[in-house]
């Protein structure tokens, strides 16, 4: 494997070379990311106690996504402008905040303050930690950075499904004790960001709309496009499969139900371990060949009513979500200007979390009127097409370069 080095940009710590920062600041994405999704198995507890649709499910998981795009917009160009500590720390505080008021929630408002703090603490952080991770890996290799923070990324939204499934399930104070144990894992990310040197302004922060440099355009919406395919799929197994995989399996069991969406991301952290250092192009092709793949046996396995066959799905989708996310990523790692990377990542990020958001509105719209099998299969069906159209335009550029 190739390694790619890289300098700080001038206004990023110097601080290239230090293994402990650079684990740190993984764990701190980890554990960031982690938080957001642990309310994915309590949903429909939150659903029966707070007497909501699943359509207010969605309008729930998409306030997260209304509040962390502007939070991306302004945090990214700010952080590349004063420095990673000063947003960094602010963000992993909101996330604590947003636990807090998780753990306290008594009506369906709680809910949505709670999604729109977590939503404001991961926008801030997403761009500035993966250019972080860049700064801060020990050899200067972009790919190994890129793997560890999609490794992060995706760990974490499955991480959060498992962790509060189990508490949930067998231990006590369900609705408490998952966002009491992220507030105590995000102490240590705080110290971590504290004590990450200061650094002189590069340029002057300004707000200003997403921007991309003219050299990247093209990739950028290549591996965008893809990015935001593949977290469609997240976004629809974060918020609804839990509930549709009780409806296939016939048990109320919180910990199966996020387990589910644990095993899809557990084996999209497997595959992007297994596909680290392949050429970039490839691995999304493969992986949204894969992802529609998964799509179609999904809907189905919902036709059929067999959990069994959604379980094949979710192994297959989560394939191929790691390879084209880390595809994506690893384009976008290696072009991105030195003194813009926390401004292009946080760019990219806006994709990737519209994919999160955006179209599992319309699922939740759809599964009111035709109910939640039907609108899933529709939106498989859909996104799968997607999914190969852009494959094809992947596999034809391949053919361009080879």
């Amino acid at each position: 494997m190739t390694t790619e080095r890289l300098a700080a940009p001038a206004g990023a710590p110097a601080t290239a070379g230090s293994p402990v920062r650079f684990w740190a600041t993984a764990y701190t994405l980890l554990f960031l990311l982690t938080g957001t999704n642990l309310p994915t198995p309590l949903y429909r507890g939150y659903q029966r106690s707070f007497d909501f649709s699943p359509l207010m499910v969605t309008l729930i998981f998409a306030v997260y996504v209304a509040s962390l795009i502007p939070s991306l917009l302004i945090a990214g160009p700010l952080s590349d402008s004063i420095g990673r500590r000063k947003v960094l720390l602010p963000a992993v505080v909101l996330a604590a905040l947003g636990s807090l008021v998780f753990a306290l929630a008594d009506g369906v408002g709680w809910l949505f303050a709670a999604r729109l703090l977590q939503g404001l603490a991961v926008g801030a952080a997403s761009g500035a930690l993966t250019a972080a991770l860049n700064e801060l890996e020990p050899h200067g290799d972009r790919r190994r950075a890129a793997l560890v923070s999609t490794v992060a990324s995706v760990g974490g939204l499955g991480a959060g499904p498992l962790i509060a499934g189990l508490l949930a399930e067998y231990a006590p104070w369900p609705r408490v004790l998952p966002f009491v144990v992220e507030i105590v894992l995000l102490v240590p990310a705080g110290i971590a960001m504290a004590t990450l040197p200061t650094s002189r302004p590069a340029t002057p922060w300004r707000p200003r709309r997403p921007s991309i440099p003219a050299s990247m355009r093209g990739v950028f919406v290549s591996s965008g496009t893809a990015s935001f395919l593949a977290f469609s799929v997240i976004g629809l197994f974060l918020s609804l499969v839990p509930t549709y995989v009780t409806k296939l399996s016939g048990s109320g069991n919180l910990a199966l139900a996020g387990g589910a969406v644990t095993l899809m991301l557990a084996c999209s952290v497997a595959a992007q371990i297994a596909a680290s250092g392949r050429p970039a192009l490839v691995i999304q092709i493969v992986g949204l060949l894969l992802l529609a793949v998964g799509l179609v046996l999904l809907a189905v396995a919902g036709e059929i009513a067999s959990l069994a066959l959604l379980l094949v799905a979710t192994v297959i989708g989560g394939v191929g979500q790691g390879l084209t996310f880390l595809g994506g990523i690893t384009e976008i790692n290696r072009l991105a200007p030195k003194s813009r990377y926390a401004d292009v990542l946080s760019s990219y990020y806006v994709i990737v979390y519209l994919g999160v958001g955006v179209p599992v509105i319309g699922v939740g719209l759809l599964a009111t009127g035709t109910g939640l099998l039907a609108a899933v299969q529709l939106f498989a069906a859909v996104v799968a097409a997607l999914c190969l159209l852009d494959m094809l335009l992947l596999a034809r550029k391949h053919r361009r370069h080879a």
